[in-house]
């Protein structure tokens, strides 16, 4: 199975001056383009012994601080990340034959900017928080959508339901941000930006 790619490119004369705003210029793209979700994303991260695990999750907030997404800390994700700061995400922007890849490191945001954006969650998904013990075996369905009803039951809609301890906003820091434009004939242009001090250099790569 094999598609032929765009023959419009991405030159370094296009570029923003960071990674963060070339990331909104193809982030506002990717979503007028009516591209399902083009917030999701994959996080590949990696435990202490380097054993690699991925999943896709929906990044929430970007600014030139870093790419925000959110998770329960007891996940596998949150256990990895408390051991081994490194993180990649990927941005698969399939019919647009593009992908953002960005290498960084990741740390937990404060209880406030939490406490904030769980406050803008549906009720439904707020008491999914709680009920979810997030990537630990589960006996049954039945025994989550028991959790789920008890839940509903003490917090109605409409009940302020408080932040979980246990869950929360990570924000990854880049190091590195690649561009990747499909072209014809698999000569694609990637164009990746690494951190240089205070600032940012640009590299080509080889396709």
């Amino acid at each position: 199975m094999r598609a032929q790619y765009r023959a419009e490119g991405l030159d370094e004369t296009e570029l923003a001056p960071s990674p963060y705003d070339q990331f909104a210029r193809w982030f506002k793209e990717a979503a007028a383009s009516g591209l399902h979700e083009p917030n999701a994303m994959v996080v590949s991260t990696a435990d202490a012994a380097g054993r690699p695990s991925s999943r896709t999750v929906l990044l929430k907030r970007f600014d030139e601080h870093g790419f925000v997404f959110f998770t329960n800390y007891t996940s596998r994700k949150g256990r990895d990340l408390a051991e081994n700061a490194h993180v990649s995400l990927l941005f698969p922007w399939h019919p647009l034959a593009r992908q953002v890849i960005v290498s960084g490191t990741a740390e937990r945001i404060g209880r406030d900017e939490t406490a904030a954006y769980f406050r803008t969650r549906p009720h439904g998904s707020q008491l999914g928080a709680w009920a979810s013990d997030q990537s630990a075996p589960v006996a049954s369905r039945a025994e989550l959508e028991e959790a789920y009803g008890s839940l509903a039951a003490r917090y109605p809609e409409g009940e302020q339901v408080p932040a979980p301890p246990h869950w929360g906003g990570i924000r990854v820091t880049a190091q590195s941000v690649e561009f990747w434009q499909g072209r014809e004939n698999r000569l694609h242009d990637r164009l990746r930006y690494d951190r240089d001090g205070d600032g940012w250099s640009v590299v080509r790569l080889a396709p």
